[in-house]
């Protein structure tokens, strides 16, 4: 009896799983913190005496607080981080709500974890379950231990600072996709023009190292500077054997990047809005990379990509 009973609570704990990951992404911005704080849910869960009511209510409100607690620290360490901070790629949200496909796609682009960034924890945390999960007040107060007027106030503060710099995408998604085969058909060949076409004037080129791997600025800005710094980078990281692999990052066009071994070397998602791309992120700290695959030593591949780059044309 005890085994199917025990059979039953993993069963039911796996279906809110995603759901469960989802929330503690939003809030924490890491895979592998997210990953802790479910598996963290699930002791708590396992080692309850009673079923809970609501088993939804219950898990969201445990793996929330546990968010809570975990980015209070992280805030912390965020801080003194070398160069610009970006979240861990997500490379696919493992939950799904057809109804609200477009907000969660929106909700968990960079730009829009970076504007989260912005709120205080317990501004995260309500803003996610509230504007994203659609949690009425009463699960969101049971979840952040407050009351309802309390979150009815923080939900107001951190829709207000979200509307502040709220990411704008191109709406239709197809046209977006379009846009985005192009960029990287140009991107391969190292087509200056072509490139410089698909930017937006005012383009930013951003990069996330951590201080752990090659950065060449902390920003770079302007169509003619970013296009020309990819045509010349990208054609001679290919003809060693590297792979530009599109895939969607983040909810958003992107890819990743992979050396001739097939290890991570970075990955990269584009905003694009009015037939342009108007932001480049990438993210080469390899600590943010592990959860994608094998990690490269991307100064290796570096120094490769740069002595092809050197080397004189092949004459057929």
């Amino acid at each position: 009896m005890r085994v199917t009973e025990d059979a039953a609570r993993t069963e039911e704990f796996e279906r809110l799983r995603p759901l469960l990951f989802s929330i503690a992404y939003r809030i924490l911005g890491s895979v592998a913190e997210a990953e802790d704080a479910v598996q963290e849910t699930w002791l708590r869960y396992q080692a309850g005496p009673a079923e809970p009511l609501s088993l939804k209510a219950y898990l969201s409100a445990v793996v929330t607080r546990l968010s809570i607690d975990v980015l209070r620290s992280a805030r912390v360490r965020r801080e003194a981080y070398v160069g610009p901070w970006f979240p861990e790629p997500l490379l696919a949200d493992p939950y799904q709500d057809p109804e609200r496909a477009a907000e969660l796609a929106d909700s968990v682009s960079m730009a829009a974890l970076l504007l989260l960034e912005r709120l205080s924890p317990l501004e995260r945390a309500v803003f996610v379950l509230r504007e994203v999960f659609a949690f009425d007040f009463p699960e969101v107060a049971a979840a952040v231990g407050r009351s309802q007027a309390a979150c009815r106030q923080l939900a107001v503060r951190a829709r207000r600072h979200m509307a502040e710099g709220r990411p704008r995408f191109e709406a239709d998604r197809r046209e977006r996709e379009q846009l985005a085969d192009r960029f990287f058909e140009a991107f391969r060949a190292g087509d200056l023009d072509g490139l410089r076409q698909l930017l937006a004037a005012d383009v930013q080129l951003v990069g996330d190292s951590g201080g752990k791997a090659p950065q060449w600025a902390s920003v770079i800005a302007g169509a003619a500077t970013v296009s020309r710094l990819l045509s010349v980078l990208v054609p001679p990281f290919v003809r060693i054997g590297g792979v530009v692999e599109q895939h969607e990052v983040n909810g958003q066009p992107g890819a990743i990047f992979r050396d001739h071994d097939g290890r991570v070397v970075n990955t990269l998602v584009l905003d694009i809005l009015d037939g342009q791309v108007q932001t480049i992120r990438s993210v080469t700290n390899p600590d943010k990379l592990t959860h994608v695959g094998p990690v490269a030593d991307a100064w290796t591949v570096v120094r490769e990509t740069l002595r092809e780059r050197r080397r004189p044309p092949r004459t057929a």
